[in-house]
């Protein structure tokens, strides 16, 4: 099993100065690492990253994800260089498709998502070992780029991808995934199947998190969440191992009918339940090969610190 990290995920719609008192009190509280999010058009993941870094001394900070056509390719391998100078080792470069109809909206979105993915991740990784780049693809298009100051300690660059294609792309591009909330073992398994199961693959996951000493109370804080899951196209739902019967029930009787679902259904889902589900939730995941698991809170900014707690709380009982 690969040495187990545990993180927090700073929610997008968490004012941005708080980030400082977050980092902080993660580095602190001996946590492994902090997830910034990057969702348009909230706040921005470099600049949250870089004051991160800038206040802590061993927290590593992981970017959530940029959208491969947000920035040019040159640019996103120049902001990460200059973040993994500033924090040699505690950087991981987070790249996916982005909502297409954010990027939609911004008028950046291409022909080619996946291929799109493909060649950005090619070239920021090649642009982060020092190479000189030339690079005439369907969707990136670079000549002679050479970064002044390549970084000393070279950050993975992970996709955040769920489908099939670019898990595909992913296993022969990436230094591994980051997949988001709901993801179980026999989804990861999943994964690695689809990513080919390349060697030294980085396993990020996300855990949505709701500790509580009463598990009931969790699931009702939760069953809206998992509805929402519920609602649309999840392929990590789709491995969860009773997925036919989970979504039966939510068609029969809605969110009122997962309260109940067996613990163990809820332990799958996430770190949600009493602090023993959600040690169990992450042994199971760390049992599948997962690297970094780390919880994603409330959006209310109240609740977060309390998960922020409960997390630093996890990180203690494992270590």
């Amino acid at each position: 099993m690969a040495r187990l990290n545990i993180g927090f995920c700073f929610d997008r719609t968490y004012p941005s100065h708080t980030i400082l008192e977050f980092a902080q009190r993660l580095d602190a509280g001996n946590v492994d690492q902090l997830w910034v999010i990057e969702d348009c058009f909230y706040t921005a993941g470099i600049t949250l990253a870089a004051a991160a870094l800038a206040r802590t001394e061993r927290l590593t900070v992981g970017l959530g994800i940029l959208p491969a056509v947000a920035r040019n390719p040159a640019i996103t391998a120049m902001e990460l260089a200059t973040l993994a100078n500033l924090a040699p080792g505690r950087v991981i470069a987070g790249i996916g498709h982005g909502v297409q109809s954010w990027m939609e909206q911004m008028g950046a979105r291409t022909r080619s998502p996946l291929t799109t993915l493909e060649e950005v991740i090619t070239v920021v990784r090649r642009l982060l070992r020092g190479k000189q780049v030339t690079f005439q693809g369907r969707e990136v298009h670079l000549t002679d780029v050479l970064l002044d100051q390549p970084p000393a300690v070279v950050p993975p660059v992970v996709a955040g991808v769920r489908g099939p294609k670019s898990m595909a792309v992913a296993g022969r591009v990436a230094d591994g995934v980051v997949l988001a909330e709901g993801a179980n073992p026999t989804y990861v398994q999943r994964v690695l199947e689809q990513a080919g199961h390349p060697r030294d693959f980085r396993i990020s996951v996300f855990s949505s998190m709701c500790i509580e000493e009463d598990r009931r109370t969790a699931y009702t804080w939760m069953a809206p969440v998992i509805a929402g899951w519920l609602s649309g196209p999840s392929p990590s739902i789709d491995a969860h191992t009773h997925a036919d019967e989970l979504r039966e029930r939510f068609a029969g009787g809605g969110e009122a009918a997962l309260i109940d679902m067996p613990a163990e259904w809820w332990t799958e889902l996430g770190a949600i339940g009493t602090f023993d589900d959600a040690l169990a939730h992450v042994a199971a995941l760390a049992a599948a090969g997962v690297h970094d698991i780390s919880m994603f809170p409330a959006p209310e900014l109240a609740v977060g610190r309390a998960q922020l707690e409960d997390t630093i709380r996890l990180a203690a009982a494992l270590r």
